[in-house]
């Protein structure tokens, strides 16, 4: 519930506040008072936009603030899907700067017009004097219903089954395209996996071939220096072989002189030994270099293929073309493993769908039993409130499944006993819809909670017991829901747990609005007045006294 208003700066409002009671709300005052500025100060804490027009001083900036109390579960939801802090009370304030800069607070943290509104929607419910669109909306109509079935539970499960069928539909959709899109590839994937399978390389190939490719085609290079090596090492005139044997014998032959010639000796020993086998090996790798014109023929066969194929796909190694083999192999398994994912997704998909539409059918079972009741409540409820020619008929029709069920739900609307039923938008005028939704809303009221409720003159265009019968309703609706109610009508004021005056006062040049809360003999006066005028009579406040005890 809304328990305190406060009003700074805002219009003709130099500083105002206003604490409310828990339950029926009557604001009156006479006609330009300030009433419908408060509203437009409220407005803007339920996330309207800012006028920096509407300052009083244009040299201060203006401020809103509501202190709401609140159920946690009311707006525990909101809290910890925007990360804010959840306290007993939520403070909204809104400040407008002499600039025209907005700024909007929850419980002190700054927030944006889109947070602002949808935390406003779970705590009040504002409703002005021809304001329709809620009502006209399938959806209010159907929430109407399913809070008359009080069938909170199945629509949850229902919603939670309804959100995996369309997650899997989703699925679904996203793998036919994406077995679309491969369709279209996969013949040549085909291809390229054929040419590089018929390939066969092997790791490392392509680059082992080019080096036996150089050494066959340098062979005789090879070879030739080869030869030259060994003769000189062991068949020349003066092999190095052995003029390294003489060089090493005279070395040692010093060695009975000088300390340091056995070593200077024995590492050339060494040396001689080392070269002895360089030239063992070069020996060797001699005789194995052999020049083959065909082997060398079938190594250029073998690498053009590798060569056209690291070109066509513009790599350069031979890992490169076997991690694209892999991938084009997995793009095709993949293809396999996409239509059966395809046929469990259908399989699911269509036993998912029966659960629906079995879930369904109970929702829609729930609604049906309501609609009956909730037209003669309604009825009854018009000609209370002086419609009594008045007829609301549901019109509840079964179509595809969606995340509410299966049921188009519409209200159908007939003022005149025509029998002529119509869409509550197109045949309904701005005061019948009016006391159709007090009507409504008082129905509602006693299946769930709702916020606070704001009326904004919803008894325009009626009078005597009509009025009278709205008081009720708003009396009845206010026995468990906060109400506040701006009104004409002393039927209506005389049924007020708390009464607040609008009125404005001239303070020096400048005409500003005050509020205040009425007393009870006070209350019998302003109520006389709205009977019979500025100068009540005595009897016109018998009637005022009547209406307030009553």
């Amino acid at each position: 519930m809304l328990f305190r208003l406060i009003i700074q700066n805002y219009a003709i409002i130099e500083q105002l506040e206003v604490d409310l009671s828990a339950h029926l709300n009557v604001i009156t005052g006479e006609t330009g008072a300030g009433k419908s500025i408060l509203l437009g100060a409220l407005s803007l804490i339920l996330g309207e936009r800012a006028d920096p027009s509407v300052l009083f001083d244009k040299t201060r900036k203006c401020v809103i603030e509501g202190q709401f109390k609140v159920k946690k579960e009311q707006v525990q939801g909101f809290f910890e899907a925007h990360e804010l802090d959840m306290e007993e009370s939520v403070i909204i304030r809104r400040e407008i700067s002499s600039a025209g800069k907005s700024r909007a607070f929850i419980n002190d943290t700054p927030v944006n017009l889109g947070q602002l509104h949808e935390l406003s929607g779970l705590l009040v419910d504002l409703h002005q004097q021809f304001d329709t669109l809620e009502l006209e909306k399938s959806g209010f109509q159907r929430e109407v219903i399913d809070a008359l079935a009080g069938h909170q539970e199945a629509l949850q499960a229902y919603a939670r089954s309804f959100r995996e069928y369309a997650r899997r539909q989703k699925e679904l959709k996203d793998l036919q395209q994406q077995r679309d899109h491969a369709n279209k590839e996969s013949d040549y994937n085909k291809f390229l996996l054929d040419e590089l399978l018929e390939a066969a390389l092997q790791e490392g190939e392509i680059e082992a071939l080019e080096a036996e490719q150089q050494l066959l085609s340098h062979a005789e290079e090879i070879k030739g220096t080869l030869n030259r090596i060994c003769f000189q090492l062991g068949e020349d005139e003066q092999p190095i072989l052995q003029q390294l044997r003489q060089l090493q014998a005279s070395l040692q032959s010093l060695a009975a002189y000088h300390k340091d010639v056995p070593a200077l000796a024995e590492r050339m020993q060494s040396s001689y030994v080392e070269l002895q086998d360089i030239a063992s090996e070069i020996e060797q790798l001699n005789d194995h270099v052999q020049f083959d014109g065909e082997r060398l023929e079938q190594l250029n066969e073998r690498l053009n293929l590798a060569n056209r194929l690291l070109k066509k796909h513009a790599v350069q190694n031979t890992a490169a073309l076997l991690a694209i083999q892999a991938e084009l192999e997995q793009k095709l398994e993949g293809m396999l493993n996409l239509d059966d994912r395809m046929q469990e997704l259908e399989k699911s998909i269509t036993t998912l769908q029966q659960q629906l539409e079995k879930e369904a059918a109970g929702i829609t079972k729930a609604r049906q039993a309501q609609v009956a009741p909730f037209e003669q409540k309604v009825n009854a409820l018009l000609a209370q409130v002086g419609m009594p020619n008045a007829r609301i008929k549901v019109d509840m029709q079964q179509g595809p499944l969606q995340p509410y069920g299966q049921d188009a739900i519409e209200f159908l609307f007939d003022a005149n006993k025509s029998n002529q039923f119509g869409p509550i938008r197109k045949v309904a005028s701005g005061g019948e819809l009016s006391r159709l939704m007090l009507c409504i809303k008082s129905l509602v009221a006693r299946s769930v909670a709702l916020p606070t409720l704001i009326f904004d003159e919803i008894d325009t265009g009626i009078s005597g017991e009509a009025a009278r019968q709205v008081g009720i309703i708003m009396k009845e609706l206010a026995r468990g829901h906060q109400v506040v109610c701006i009104t004409h009508q002393p039927q209506l004021a005389g049924k007020a747990d708390a009464h607040y005056f609008v009125y404005k006062q001239l303070e020096g040049e400048q005409v500003r609005t005050h509020v205040r809360l009425l007393t009870q003999e006070e209350r019998i006066t302003a109520i006389a007045k709205m009977l019979g005028g500025e100068k009540p009579t005595a009897a016109a406040l018998e009637n005022a006294r009547e209406m307030v005890m009553q």
